[in-house]
């Protein structure tokens, strides 16, 4: 017996494994730059909009043209995925459709895997089409230059050419299994495939074994790529959206957290036994004040950068942002996009250097403009809008904070309100005697 090819897909599957473990690990030391923040309240509603959000992609529907063909291309995904457990059992030990021996049961699975793959192909070209063709707005925006543009583009031609390799190695196996050709056993139910097949009548039987031979190894060489490329793709949302709707937002869109160290003060200044003026002991790294705010991604937390992981730049929030229709610079999908761009930027560091290294810069300004963060009206539409659950508001808000009370830098029209509640308890240039004349204006 031959075992050159289960020697070289063990190989393969290794390699493959290894690369994408190595990523994971990179990936996992990345988002945990950020600062600790507890998520562990309410599991049962996490839980729930793990089920509802992530599997049961119930924001996606809410557009329903594109959520219906995404739902087919998810379900599709996660269906074939079920095929390549007997792919990679008959890589290993060398067997052919081994789990044949389910029976009639293995003709449902495999029909099934037929008919997705099928309306698969039908959805990435329609996906092409509304991007390349119909343009639309949200999917032809200035945040997809380079990169972004053509990584989406790769993908839908990865996922498309995936499906037409899978229905292939099928027809050819169908035309085996109808020639009784020696280790092809009938096997399986082929309702695309077999009106495939007609194309390998005129060919030699040792033709067609190629043909199916080539398509099962590219078909597995291919998902194995691509399970690599997600790290460096927008698709890693495949495998990030369910941690990510799970620790998503609980509390209502309106209420912004307290920071904690503004309220650690605000209880000192309260306290009529503190010593205002007393300094933190020698060691004492617990009472020294913190940063205020974010002006570079370790300053955000682990859930903030997980949110930028996660990103499916699918421009939902930004086609729903205000300010962004208004003409503004404010792009909510630019925000994750950046933070993602500049923590990736920060663990090369890491990694050429063994620590971090300042490099001269950081998230603000050299990434995202202070014009971006004061155009948002903090509406939430964002937030609402997004299909798995990412909150580009926060990250807007903490790097305003920074703004604000590290650098002193509001706009004039925000200094002023402020300056009128410190003097005057209120936002309007009134005396303490005249604070109520508002009601009047």
């Amino acid at each position: 017996m031959n075992y050159l090819p289960n020697i070289l897909f063990l190989i393969a599957l290794f390699v493959a494994v290894g690369f994408f473990a190595q990523n994971v690990s990179r990936l996992r030391r990345n988002i945990l730059l950020g600062k600790d923040v507890d998520v562990s309240d309410n599991s049962k509603q996490r839980f729930k909009n793990l089920i509802m959000i992530a599997f049961g992609q119930s924001k996606m529907v809410k557009r329903p043209f594109s959520g219906f063909l995404h739902l087919i291309v998810y379900i599709g995904f996660i269906i074939i995925n079920i095929e390549m457990l007997e792919i990679i059992f008959d890589g290993l030990i060398g067997t052919h459709r081994a789990f044949a021996v389910l029976g009639g049961f293995y003709d449902v699975l495999i029909a099934s895997f037929e008919i997705l793959a099928a309306l698969v192909i039908i959805s990435v070209f329609v996906f092409w089409l509304r991007r390349n063709v119909h343009k639309v707005r949200r999917l032809f925006h200035s945040d997809l230059k380079g990169w972004p543009w053509n990584d989406a583009n790769y993908i839908l031609y990865i996922e498309g050419v995936l499906m037409v390799l899978f229905i292939t190695m099928n027809a050819a196996d169908y035309t085996l299994q109808q020639a009784r050709v020696e280790g092809y056993i009938i096997a399986g139910t082929f309702p695309v495939s077999q009106y495939i097949a007609p194309l390998f009548s005129g060919m030699e039987i040792s033709s067609v074994i190629v043909v199916e031979r080539a398509a099962w190894w590219l078909h597995i060489l291919g998902i194995l790529f691509f399970l690599n490329y997600l790290y460096y793709s927008k698709h890693l949302h495949i495998l990030l959206a369910f941690p990510n709707t799970y620790y998503g937002r609980l509390n209502p869109k309106g209420q912004f957290p307290n920071n904690p160290t503004v309220t650690n003060e605000v209880k000192l200044m309260m306290d009529p036994n503190a010593d205002p003026f007393a300094a933190p002991a020698e060691g004492d790294t617990a009472a020294m004040p913190e940063k205020f705010g974010a002006s570079d991604v370790m300053d955000l937390n682990w859930v903030q950068l997980l949110n930028a992981y996660t990103c499916t730049e699918c421009g939902r929030c930004t086609d729903e942002c205000p300010a962004n229709k208004t003409g503004k610079k404010l792009s909510p999908r630019k925000i994750m996009m950046d933070t993602r761009d500049r923590l990736e930027e920060v663990g090369k560091n890491i990694d050429k250097n063994g620590e971090f290294v300042p490099d001269g810069k950081q998230l603000l300004d050299d990434y995202i403009l202070r014009e971006e963060l004061w155009a948002c009206t903090t509406c939430n539409a964002c937030v609402e809008a997004c299909p798995v659950s990412i909150d580009p508001l926060s990250i807007i808000m903490d790097m305003r904070q920074y703004l604000v009370m590290e650098q002193s830098a509001a706009p004039n029209e925000l200094n002023v309100a402020m300056t009128n509640i410190e003097n005057n308890g209120a936002p309007w240039p009134y005396n303490q005697m005249d604070r109520l004349n508002w009601k009047n204006e």
